[in-house]
């Protein structure tokens, strides 16, 4: 086969692939079809994404593709992230090898499961994160997959990124709809300005990876798909302030339950405030900043002996800051580190929701921690 028959042969499922995607609006059908697409360009027999939890440290969910229901219930439970797969989730790079059993990180197979040897694994980003990983095995007509194969299955990532994001924002205006008389404004604007940039957005990532050469076309291109980005990100919060306080209902409460389940059967006292605006602009972050205050919240109550804290969500100059402090017996910051009070954890979790980890405490002073993130 000569190259531009290779070339061909792979090109013609990747604009299918961004047709395809951008034409389905329901994330597991999408999840679904990325697996589909995927073993078809690379031409693999099995395929697998797994889904990883907010942290990105554990797959939640696994779609394959390949083997059917009654082989998967065989095989047993899911997968959590160790051997070949666990080595994708720490590196996050595309991973291709002959033979994983060869591999000095393969764990083997459990039982019923298929024989596979040749493997080839794919981050797919969203918004910069990673939000899973594409597993395809055992390459169809030859003993390994190819770079053109590798190359074909990132440029297939990419566009399945956004195609997620655009999943999430129309599963984002369906609750808004079913919540307020806005259904129709709503869907105005999905229908129209959100899936034309969609549409803008999977064109320019298809047209930066078939450029043949040229890497000044790659970076103008890559700017114009971060461009669109940020409208469509735009738009998302001018959606979710048609809601009427549907997204900082939704984060205010669950801050207040939080501490309502902290003061059960305790004499503990925990003031939560929450400016409305702040919570709106974390609407589609709100899982992960609950996980926060949970952490920090759960490592006072065990730690510090104190009888009040307080939780504050403020947004001022710019920023948003997620504030927890507590009136207990503190402790010397550069000695904790490591031995039990949680702070690499906090560091990482705002690390992963692209803010800043701030921490002030000194003995018989109480702790005060921050979490500051871009408004």
């Amino acid at each position: 086969m000569s190259a531009a028959e290779g070339g061909g042969r792979r090109r013609d499922p990747l604009i299918e692939a961004g047709l395809v995607l951008a034409s389905e609006l329901s994330l597991p059908s999408i999840l679904q079809k990325i697996v589909e697409l995927a073993c078809r360009v690379a031409d693999a027999r099995y395929g697998a994404l797994g889904v990883l939890d907010t942290q990105g440290r554990m797959i939640f969910d696994f779609i394959t593709h390949g083997i059917t229901e009654e082989e998967r219930r065989a095989i047993g439970d899911l997968p959590v992230g160790k051997g070949i797969l666990g080595l994708l989730i720490t590196e996050a790079r595309p991973i291709r090898m002959a033979r994983i059993q060869d591999h000095p990180r393969s764990v083997g197979f459990p039982a019923n499961h298929p024989p596979m040897s040749s493997f080839l694994g794919v981050p797919m980003k969203v918004r910069g994160r990673v939000y899973g990983n594409l597993y395809l095995t055992e390459k169809r007509g030859t003993a390994e997959f190819t770079e053109e194969d590798q190359e074909a299955v990132v440029t297939l990532a990419a566009q399945a990124g956004v195609a997620v994001e655009n999943a999430r924002l129309h599963e984002d205006l369906r609750r808004l709809a079913v919540l307020e008389d806005r259904e129709r404004i709503a869907q105005e604007l999905h229908d129209g300005v959100i899936q034309s940039l969609f549409a803008v957005g999977m064109g320019l990532q298809a047209a930066g990876a078939l450029a043949r050469d040229p890497e000044i076309v790659r970076d103008r291109l890559t700017t114009a798909v971060d461009d669109v980005d940020r409208v469509i990100r735009d738009l998302r919060n001018y959606i979710f302030g048609l809601g009427t306080g549907l997204a900082d209902r939704e984060l205010s409460r669950a801050l207040h339950h939080l501490a309502d389940e902290l003061r059960r059967g305790s004499d503990l006292g925990i003031r939560v405030e929450v400016d409305p605006e702040a919570a709106a602009a974390l609407a589609s972050q709100a899982a992960e900043v609950i996980q926060f205050a949970r952490e920090a919240l759960s490592n006072a109550v065990r730690h510090s002996g104190a009888a009040t804290l307080s939780v504050v969500l403020s947004r001022a100059n710019g920023s948003i800051t997620l504030e927890i402090e507590d009136d207990g017996k503190g402790f010397d910051p550069a000695a904790a580190e490591g031995v039990g009070h949680g702070l690499g954890n906090l560091r990482s979790r705002a690390e992963s929701l692209g803010g800043a980890f701030e921490l002030g405490s000194e003995p018989g002073g109480g702790t005060r921690i921050r979490l500051v993130m871009p408004a």
